[in-house]
């Protein structure tokens, strides 16, 4: 007889219970993982700990006084220097005086011919009939010596021309500065430039409209000796460049048959400063430091240099020569070929210089001819110097009457004006020492 299998209700609940606990050990995840597989994998690669995550940060805060990104200083630009704060100084860094080192001459002309060409980017007036010449406007190219940059600053020609002026402007980089007009002098005229923070910006180089008769004629270019310009350096450049020019102007002559004694070259080579020293200035100011402004005018500007000054009497350029006698030596002296226009041969100081050393020769073998100049040099009531520049001063001429009369006191009876050349003169020669050009003569020179 066959035995039914009957399974209770209580043992299904157990088998049951007994399977899902199998199960579950089954799956655990830390079961999957072979002790052997991890051992093998230590003994081949180091061990590499996983960096615990990171915690949480705080946010940034919020920066209220954050300058816009437009202020970002170019890569290529100079950056300020921040002078050492002593130990324990609690100053803010923002707070501590900036030191920019002196311009060179190098760059300094290269800052120039930056701004000579910021300036001619730009359109230009030409053959503009003015009504009102006070409405024009003179650009001032100023550089930022902290940051490199270079402000374009346009002021009115008359508040430019009037000393003591003083203005605020809003420049081509949209900083208002303040132009101060310390002497007016056309375009060698003289001022200050301050930001609202009381730095000091360099005027490079102005561009300024010149008008004739209600007229334009040109855009003249000039740069004024600022002081942030001077330095020794450039003080050297000036004299060098005096120097030179005088040298070739007095070899090109001789190339063309005219000789020039080195005496005279070496006077020349003085009155050339002594022209352009104000007497005003000269009574009131440093003198050495006027001596040096104008060789840092002629270093700054170099063939460009007075070109533009023009005397009470209508005398021109570089040596201050006077129509009358500018014709006079182009008439004596057709085959050195001086440039015909007068204006045009002043400004060119190869041919002004050349002009003027030729009219020193006639003026001293005009003097030296003369009875009462030679008695004067013999017993030494008179120099070579002081008679060679008394009369580019003034009509020489009238120097034998003079010495004639007064004997000693010759320099009482010129005119006042050419009293005051003489004292500059002297006063130069004392204080600049120039070495003189060796004696020679037209068969061996």
């Amino acid at each position: 007889m066959k035995k039914s299998l009957f399974i209770s209700p209580l043992s299904v609940v157990a088998i049951f219970c007994f399977a899902w606990q199998a199960l579950s050990q089954t799956t655990d995840p830390t079961k999957l993982v072979r002790p052997r597989t991890v051992a093998r994998a230590n003994t081949q690669q180091p061990q590499t700990k996983v960096p615990p995550p990171p915690a949480a940060q705080e946010p940034l805060p919020i920066l209220t006084d954050a300058k816009p990104i437009t202020d970002a200083k170019p890569v290529n630009e100079a950056k300020p220097v921040l002078s050492p704060v002593s130990p324990g100084s609690t100053a803010p860094a923002e707070s501590r005086t900036v030191t920019v080192g002196p311009l060179t001459p190098v760059l300094i002309q290269t800052r120039i011919s930056e701004a000579k060409r910021l300036f001619k980017t730009r359109p230009q007036p030409t053959a503009l009939s003015v009504t009102a010449p006070s409405s024009w406007l003179v650009n001032i190219a100023a550089l930022d010596q902290q940051t490199s940059h270079i402000h374009v600053v346009p002021i009115a020609k008359q508040t430019f021309l009037t000393k003591g002026s003083q203005t605020t402007i809003t420049s081509s980089l949209g900083e208002p500065l303040t132009v101060s007009v310390l002497r007016a002098n056309g375009v060698n005229t003289a001022v200050t430039i301050f930001n609202q923070n009381g730095k000091s910006l360099t005027p490079l180089v102005i561009e300024f409209p010149i008008e004739k008769g209600g007229t334009f004629k040109e855009l003249a270019y000039y740069t004024s000796a600022h002081p942030a310009l001077l330095s020794t350096d450039l003080v050297r450049s000036g004299q060098s460049y005096v120097r030179n020019m005088l040298d070739l102007a007095a070899k090109r002559l001789r190339e063309r048959g005219v000789f020039i004694s080195n005496d005279l070259v070496d006077i020349a080579e003085r009155l050339c400063i002594v022209e352009h020293v104000d007497h005003d200035r000269f009574k009131n100011e440093n003198r050495l430091a006027l001596y040096e402004e104008i060789y840092s005018l002629y270093a700054l500007n170099e063939i460009d240099t007075y070109r533009y000054s023009v005397s009470f009497a209508g005398a021109g350029g570089m040596v201050q020569m006077i129509p009358w006698a500018y014709n006079l030596e182009r008439q004596r002296y057709p085959g050195v070929g001086l440039i015909p226009d007068f204006v045009t041969g002043m400004r060119n100081h190869s041919n002004a210089l050349q002009a003027m050393l030729l009219y020193m020769r006639d003026t001293w073998t005009d003097l030296s001819a003369n009875d009462e100049v030679r008695t004067a040099l013999n017993s030494k009531t008179a120099t070579m110097p002081e008679l060679m520049a008394a009369g580019y001063n003034s009509n020489a001429a009238k120097l034998p009457g003079y010495l004639g009369r007064g004997g000693d006191n010759w320099r009482n009876l010129i005119p006042r004006e050419t009293q005051m050349y003489l004292q500059i003169y002297k006063s130069f020669e004392a204080l600049v020492p120039i070495k003189n050009r060796p004696a020679a003569t037209a068969q061996t020179d």
